[in-house]
């Protein structure tokens, strides 16, 4: 079995169509089949289910799937070892960051990163499971939350944050300095949808405490929570620091006084992934820049 075959392969996996895997590889749609074709009667069994016009993985295609994965990071990590043996003058790195992070915090970051690095092919990619992906390897490095530990991780932890209510400067609390949990659930709220970390974190905490929030909107995007902050149709529930980076004088930020809701935020990578220079220097300027 050759290592363009496991390349096809993933592709396939990836996209669940042929037509498309092929369209990704740069190849014809038959190629590639007789390619599949090929491995399956190698192996001696179906790597596919084929129902009509769509494919799911068999279980003996699942386990190629995990080791084709971990054979093709293994000769990449090699390639990039050979590289960083030479001074360092291109390559790729793969960051995936949560949204709000990227838009508040790390952008600056990744400016000075490119500045001192402008050969290397930077992509960033703003993501809800971070931490899912670096274990599988969609990205090189993730800046997330802490949320679990994992073998197959290394992470390191950059800053510990309270959330804070933020209102409108014409909200009734707008004077108030701080305020208590228990208050939050007659406060109409704008959140995130269900299954954003700062969302399922809010809930999670204030529901440890008997609290049920009463949630009007949800929206997706940072600029539209702020946006109906800043209309007075409700109040958010965000991290300190981001809602204090906006600068917004028409924005109050009221302190949870007993038992705030916290994150905690960090960067990390698998454990055996091969890092070269550019990707430990960014690493490096991470921490630099976020540690506390």
């Amino acid at each position: 079995m050759e290592i363009r075959q496991l390349e096809y392969f993933v592709a396939v996996c990836e996209e669940l169509h042929f037509t498309k895997a092929a369209e990704r590889l740069g190849i014809t749609q038959p190629t590639l089949s007789i390619q599949i074709r090929t491995m399956e009667e190698e192996v001696g069994t179906l790597l596919f289910d084929r129902i009509g016009k769509k494919i799911t993985l068999t279980e003996a295609g699942f386990i190629l799937l995990r080791q084709a994965r971990s054979i093709l990071l293994k000769l990449q990590d090699a390639f990039d070892e050979i590289n960083g043996l030479r001074e360092y003058t291109g390559g790729n790195l793969v960051v995936g960051v949560m949204a709000a992070e990227l838009d508040y915090r790390i952008t600056p970051i990744l400016i000075d990163f490119h500045h001192q690095f402008p050969n290397i092919h930077l992509k960033i990619s703003s993501a809800i499971e971070v931490a899912e992906m670096v274990i599988n390897n969609v990205v090189d490095i993730g800046i997330t939350l802490i949320e679990f530990t994992d073998p197959r991780l290394v992470t390191t932890p950059l800053y510990t944050e309270e959330f804070v209510l933020v209102v409108s400067e014409n909200h009734e609390l707008a004077d108030q300095q701080s305020i208590s949990l228990e208050a939050l659930p007659y406060i109409p709220l704008v959140l995130y949808p269900k299954g954003f970390k700062g969302r399922e974190l809010i809930e999670r905490h204030c529901k440890e405490h008997g609290l049920n929030l009463n949630i009007i909107i949800e929206t997706s995007t940072a600029s539209s929570l702020y946006g109906f902050v800043k209309s007075n149709v409700a109040a958010c529930i965000q991290p300190y620091s981001l809602s204090a980076s906006l600068n917004d004088p028409t924005l109050r930020l009221i302190k949870i006084a007993d038992f705030p809701p916290t994150r905690q935020i960090g960067i990390m990578h698998r454990t055996d992934k091969y890092l070269g220079v550019a990707a430990l220097e960014f690493m490096r300027m991470i921490e630099k820049h976020l540690k506390m």
